[in-house]
């Protein structure tokens, strides 16, 4: 049987409005500067480079790790080789001692929603980097009272000399924001970016409804799947072979799916993360991304948190 996703945490708080887009100053100290297969850079301590540029005359390099924490979560740490900003910090121990064996000073902490295992870590980290910006959905304010930043749909945010871009994906929670940072316009590039995107879209899989619908889930995977299928994937849990085993016994003669189940089992056997994903792998192989409505994306939903 799996497990529920995404479901270790308070469920509780008061619905608030978006402002329009635009872009957000931080608040904090400024920031200067193939389907079925798996992208570089997708092993424990190893990191994905989202840029071929330098800050000098290009949109400066900046490089996302990924670190495992409690039972199947990641916090994701962009960083440009002096400052950083993580995604989602569960825990902080683990953050901290990566942050400071490398001298880097962390700058902003990102909050795709106010789940306790998203953002349990990040008032300790405070602590230690007390001028650091929290970035987070101003409409959940309530639930993530610590933000320095409030952000809506659309919104751009300086970071790391790079913008990143702020969209609305409800359905997981009805505040959900995931983060995207577009490729660099750099020769070289692949044109694919980083999106960061909590409990929403996960490999093979999305997130459990506990406050949107089936509609709001089922827009948002598809303007997630509207990205660059390059767009490097970051989700914050390894539950991918878990999604994948009930999608093999949902679609027995998907050569696509089986094909990466087997691959994914592979480098779990051998103790790698699945994770970072690609937009175009998720299109190719996750059954809430390819479903056609979201009466269909409903009955698949009730399926996996049955199964």
């Amino acid at each position: 049987m799996g497990k529920a996703e995404g479901d270790r945490a308070d469920r509780q708080g008061a619905p608030g409005e978006d402002g329009s887009a635009g872009t957000v100053p931080m608040s904090g100290p400024s920031p200067d500067g193939s389907p079925v297969g798996f992208p570089e850079g997708s092993s424990a301590g190893h990191s994905a480079d989202s840029s071929a540029g330098h800050p000098s005359g290009h949109e400066a390099t900046v490089t996302v790790a990924l670190l495992p924490v409690l039972r199947d979560n990641y916090v994701f740490v962009l960083h440009d080789g002096r400052q950083a900003a993580v995604v989602d910090p569960a825990v902080a121990p683990p953050v901290r001692r990566w942050l400071e064996e490398r001298q880097l000073e962390l700058v902003a902490v990102l909050q795709t929603h106010h789940h306790s295992d998203h953002i349990g870590g990040t008032l300790a980290l405070l602590e230690r980097w007390p001028g650091a910006a929290v970035v987070a959905a101003r409409s959940d304010r309530e639930r993530i009272p610590f933000q320095t930043v409030g952000v809506g749909d659309g919104d751009l945010v300086p970071l790391l000399g790079r913008q990143l871009q702020v969209l609305a994906v409800p359905g997981h929670t009805r505040a959900h924001i995931a983060f995207h940072l577009p490729a660099p316009e750099a020769e070289g590039s692949d044109g694919g970016g980083d999106l960061f995107c909590g409990d929403t879209l996960f490999a093979g899989g999305c997130g459990r409804l506990f406050e949107g619908t089936p509609e709001q889930m089922w827009q948002s995977l598809q303007r997630l799947a509207a990205l660059p299928g390059a767009t490097r994937v970051w989700c914050a849990h390894e539950y991918t072979e878990t999604n994948l085993r009930w999608a093999s016994g949902e679609r027995p003669d998907d050569g696509p799916i089986q094909q990466r189940l087997a691959l994914v089992q592979q480098r779990r056997r051998s103790g790698l993360p699945t994770i970072p994903s690609r937009i175009d792998l998720e299109r190719a192989t996750n059954l809430f991304v390819r479903s056609g409505s979201s009466q269909e994306l409903a009955r698949l939903r009730e399926s996996r948190n049955a199964w």
